[in-house]
């Protein structure tokens, strides 16, 4: 088994693929180094002397500055390793992009709905709009449960705390999300439960989700219902029974939408499962698919490498806007730019958010950028796209959604169990999570780790995600979990 990783031939440091202990020598190149501490797993080591504000080289870019004169062999962390990022930044074109070769069609098992999208699941969906019904939602969605077929995957409702007493942003978030998932095509019915008296009411939220099919979306105002549980049933058995007419079919996966996410990152994120979710992202774009890159403050350090992978110049400035806009909005609400990474992500031996970001945008791949997306926008075009949303796991996933995603690729190093209205794949960085929450993660891209060429993984992710589009359950599915969040200003960061 491989024990550490020089990533990029310009790095110098490199990153321990197991616990390593003090005194163990390596050659690294042509050069001998000998480990002066312990190196826990993920974290790095320096392949040479480093003065104090030395720069620490990793994926071949900076990721921060060295706070004190470090030997070759030492551990390199927060202890001594400081971010070398700024605040907004002026940034210039240099157009980098190469189109991803054409690969032959595949197909998957899908529903195609009477608009002409297609859905991956064939659920029934409850949505509130306002926190007040939240109580009534759910126990629609537990009474429900009768009308569950052979055909319908999912009876589901979607609880939250807004929808009234909000005002600019927010209001117009809380509208919008809820209207986008009213028009996911995962969804072959919809229950839309209003209160009555809300300011996203059910007329206003009609202006948002314009043209619909009545016989998939159903409203229900419970001021105006004598008793709406019942009334409720009698709607779902309903579109029950029009959700049931869908059957699944060959649907090319240049139709598929593929949303990508990470959190509880550690230090073999950006080795293993982010790099596989990107070669993977490479293959289906080469078959005409789509993916979606989001957590934009995970970007920051590594953005201009997105930059100059637009199609357009449009793009890059699009592009711009998005980067500098989320620096803007951290300042705004007097919060530092970089106050990133967690907690779990240091532990897991990521130092400086320029480490993060640039282990996160691996699961780009080398695709195109060909859209940029405001949060909540649906997607339109086909191939790389980035989207407006936080680092927030819930937040971020649900914006992906939102915007189009049928499924939704998490990775992580330390693992997590929501799910968000999609199916949320969770695909560990390290064989030990896999084989440890064997009830939470999916897809193990710890075996790149331990040999498993970088293409044979993204291979067997592509199969799995195929599977998945086809009807195969995640984890998360099984256990019925099932998350939904809004970006509320000045509270997600």
């Amino acid at each position: 088994m491989q024990e550490f990783i020089k990533i990029h031939p310009q790095d110098n440091v490199a990153v321990a693929l197991c616990p390593l202990s003090a005194g163990r020598a390596f050659q690294v190149d042509s050069q001998s180094v000998v480990l002066t501490e312990d190196i826990p797993q993920g974290h790095k080591f320096t392949l040479t002397d480093l003065p104090e504000g030395g720069q620490v080289i990793k994926y071949g870019c900076p990721i921060g500055f060295t706070k004190e004169p470090v030997s070759a062999g030492a551990w390199v962390h927060t202890h001594n390793l400081r971010t070398g990022l700024g605040d907004v930044l002026t940034y210039t074109y240099d157009r980098q992009c190469t189109p991803v070769t054409p690969s032959e069609p595949v197909f998957f098992q899908g529903y195609r709905r009477a608009d002409g999208k297609v859905g991956v699941r064939n659920n029934i969906w409850i949505i509130p709009t306002v926190g007040c019904v939240n109580n009534v939602a759910a126990a629609i969605e537990r009474q429900a449960q009768v009308y569950l077929t052979e055909q319908i995957d999912e009876i589901s409702a979607f609880p939250h705390p807004y929808g009234c007493s909000q005002m600019g942003d927010d209001q117009e978030h809380t509208r919008q999300i809820l209207a986008d998932l009213i028009r996911h095509p995962n969804a072959g019915g919809v229950l839309v439960l209003g209160l009555g008296c809300e300011n996203s009411n059910i007329e206003e939220l009609k202006k948002y989700i314009g043209s619909y099919d009545p016989q998939r979306v159903r409203f229900l105002v419970c001021q105006e219902s004598e008793d709406e549980i019942a009334d409720a049933l009698d709607i779902i058995r309903e579109l029950s029974e029009y959700a049931g007419q869908f059957r699944r079919e060959p649907i090319p996966c240049s139709e598929l939408v593929i949303g990508m996410k990470c959190g509880g990152s550690d230090g073999l994120s950006g080795i293993t499962a982010n790099p596989a979710v990107g070669a993977f992202s490479d293959l289906l774009i080469s078959k005409g698919g789509t993916t979606i890159l989001t957590e934009v403050p995970e970007m920051f350090g590594a953005e201009t490498q997105l930059m100059n992978r637009c199609e357009t110049e449009d793009l890059f400035h699009k592009t711009v806007n998005l980067i500098n806009d989320f620096k803007e909005y951290y300042t705004s609400h007097n919060q530092p730019i970089y106050e990133n990474p967690s907690p779990g992500n240091k532990k897991g031996g990521i130092s400086t958010l320029e480490d993060k970001s640039l282990g996160c945008t691996q699961k780009s791949g080398s695709a195109p950028v060909c859209g940029v997306l405001s949060y909540g926008e649906p997607i339109r075009g086909r191939g790389l796209h980035l989207l407006s949303a936080p680092g927030n796991d819930l937040v971020a996933s649900t914006a992906l959604a939102a915007s189009g995603a049928h499924i939704v690729l998490f990775t992580t190093g330390r693992g997590t169990p929501f799910a968000c209205p999609v199916p949320t794949m969770k695909i560990s960085t390290n064989s030990a999570l896999f084989e440890r929450k064997s009830n939470w993660i999916d897809f193990n891209c710890g075996t790149m780790a331990e040999g498993t060429p970088l293409d044979d993984l993204a291979r067997q992710l592509f199969d799995k995600v195929i599977r998945t589009a086809s009807g195969e359950k995640l984890k998360s599915e099984e256990a019925g979990f099932h998350d939904f969040a809004i970006f509320k200003q000045g509270v997600t960061l």
